[in-house]
């Protein structure tokens, strides 16, 4: 078998010695890549290697003698990040192949098929806990963040330390879930939809990027369908999307609830992305490594623009010493009156937040996460529970990177010992929580059967949901109200018949929605017309 040649071949290789500690086995799931004649791993273009990796299963030690049990076969490799790329401890995506380099979809460490993966070594922030952090707390709000294993990686014998296995962000029925975008897709509904583009830094291989009308330091690309696997009319489509939204937003009526933003974005959302991104005060926030994800149009639902995923935050909750993104005080999306970049921040966020009925919808959604995903004793326990799990592999990550005490670029702080540091992360997350309670724009009264609903218009909570939900929304005429449940193909699963209601503000509680877990949608109906839609999760 092929697992056993590689494993004679180089075992003596792996039972090595890095600063008198020899690695010979795990609690973490052991990867082991080894390129062909020991070539190096270049930052383009990607090389074939092959990738075993040793998962037991939970509870169960992993040994560098053991035979490969969760995947055994090719890859294509090749070192990944911008910044990141200046420190010792790379980063890499690959994608894994058969045996004839077409993509395998396999599904690495428990998580979802798929053939695109990064191995993510964290090095400045020496808690090795930040990145996968916040995507266990955005997953708890309700949306999609890459799935992330903790796990121990060498090359060519040589030992590289812990890693955290994710996986890339791209449209999937497991990840961005958007329709796939086929040809022509040039015509109606088929062009519309779906689309992941990102506001970023212009680094490494960008055949193609656009500006701002309103700022040429904010720069979109295409993702994920990139440039080159786009046509003329979907390129344009989102181009014009993005532009048509940044005009109604600089306008006068800007806060129209038919023609102004409502109708560009899906405000919780924005919502959630926003609270990431002040609560880490991430120093590249809202201009660097942002996604906005765009879905098809339906006879059901007007797919608009959301914010998300989140990435890239190892360099946040004060782990970076310029820009006062150490500071547990202070607006990140004010970044750019502190500093001056070549990327800017959209003037999106501070725009939004003029409008009360968006500040007060995004003061509710703070005030309910807060007793969520967001509570301090919540946070401190998943950092407790992770720094337990990786207690031992990071003693060696350390002892083959001794960087615990030493300043790495751009450590906001720099801990003695590892406990420090871990003691920094959830002290900074906490005295940033509060001051955000005290600062939040807006205000907030929701209650679970009223509702002094303002100019967001429509709204569900809990979201996501157990059994029972709330749903909110703001009628500005009379008439016979209905709500709808869907499932994501427009099947209709419930109505509800709220009755005839004056113009102001109503909520109504919808029971026992005995449905499986997952995404849906909703539509509130009025006169037999859709005047709001939204999206449910259920847990």
């Amino acid at each position: 078998m092929k697992t056993h040649f590689y494993l004679l071949a180089l075992v003596s290789l792996f039972l090595f010695t890095s600063n008198a500690q020899v690695f010979t086995d795990s609690n973490l799931p052991i990867v082991i890549v080894t390129t062909t004649g020991g070539a190096p791993i270049e930052d383009d273009p990607r090389i074939v290697a092959h990738m075993g990796v040793i998962d037991n299963g939970p509870g169960v030690q992993n040994y560098l003698t053991d035979p490969f049990t969760n995947y055994d076969g090719r890859i294509e490799i090749e070192i990944r990040g911008s910044t990141s790329q200046q420190y010792p401890k790379k980063g890499y995506g690959f994608e894994t192949q058969d045996s004839l380099g077409m993509n395998a979809q396999v599904a690495l460490l428990g998580m979802p098929v798929e053939n695109d993966w990064i191995l993510y070594g964290p090095y400045p922030d020496k808690t090795m806990i930040r990145n996968v952090l916040t995507f266990d707390i955005f997953r708890q709000m309700g949306h999609y963040a890459s799935n992330t294993r903790y796990c121990e990686l060498t090359i060519n014998g040589d030992y590289r330390g812990v890693y955290v296995m994710m996986e890339r962000i791209k449209r999937d029925n497991d990840r961005v879930v958007i329709e796939d975008v086929h040809e022509p897709n040039t015509w109606n509904d088929t062009l519309t939809g779906g689309y992941i583009v990102k506001v970023d830094k212009l680094t490494g291989d960008v055949p193609y990027s656009w500006e701002s009308d309103y700022d040429d330091e904010v720069v979109f690309q295409f993702h994920d369908p990139e440039y080159d696997e786009l046509n003329s009319f979907q390129q344009t489509y989102m181009e014009d999307y993005i532009k048509e939204f940044e005009d109604v937003l600089w306008g006068s009526n800007y806060n129209d609830p038919i023609n102004g933003w409502p109708k560009y974005i899906e405000p919780q959302t924005f919502h959630d992305f926003f609270i990431m991104q002040e609560l880490g005060r991430t120093v590249d926030g809202y201009r660097s490594s942002s996604f906005l994800f765009k879905d098809k149009n339906t006879l059901t639902w007007n797919a608009r623009l959301n914010a998300g995923p989140m990435w890239d935050f190892n360099l946040s909750f004060g782990n970076a010493d310029y820009c006062d993104a150490d500071l547990t005080t202070g607006w990140q999306y004010n970044f750019d009156n502190i500093c001056n970049f070549s990327t800017a921040i959209p003037f999106w966020w501070e725009r939004l937040l003029s409008d009360p009925g968006y500040a007060n919808g995004l003061k509710c959604r703070w005030e309910e996460l807060r007793q969520g995903p967001l509570k301090t004793s919540t946070i401190n326990n998943f950092i407790d529970s992770v720094a337990n799990h990786i207690q031992t592999a990071r003693i060696r990550n350390f002892q083959r990177w001794p960087i615990i005490g030493v300043y790495v670029n751009w450590n906001g702080f720099v801990g003695n010992t590892y406990q420090e540091d871990l003691d920094y992360l959830k002290n900074y997350i906490e005295q940033r929580s509060l001051w955000m309670d005290a600062n939040m724009p807006g205000n907030c009264n929701l209650a679970a059967t009223e509702l002094e609903f303002e100019a967001e218009y429509h709204r569900a909570w809990p979201n996501p949901f157990n059994d029972n939900i709330n749903i909110g929304f703001s009628l500005f005429n009379e008439g016979d109200v209905e709500i709808h449940v869907l499932d994501l193909s427009g099947r209709l699963i419930k109505t509800v018949n709220v009755g005839h209601k004056d113009g102001g503000a109503h909520a109504v509680n919808i029971e026992n929605l005995n449905v499986k877990s997952g995404n849906y949608l909703y539509n509130v109906i009025v006169e037999n017309e859709v005047l709001y839609s939204g999206k449910l999760i259920k847990m």
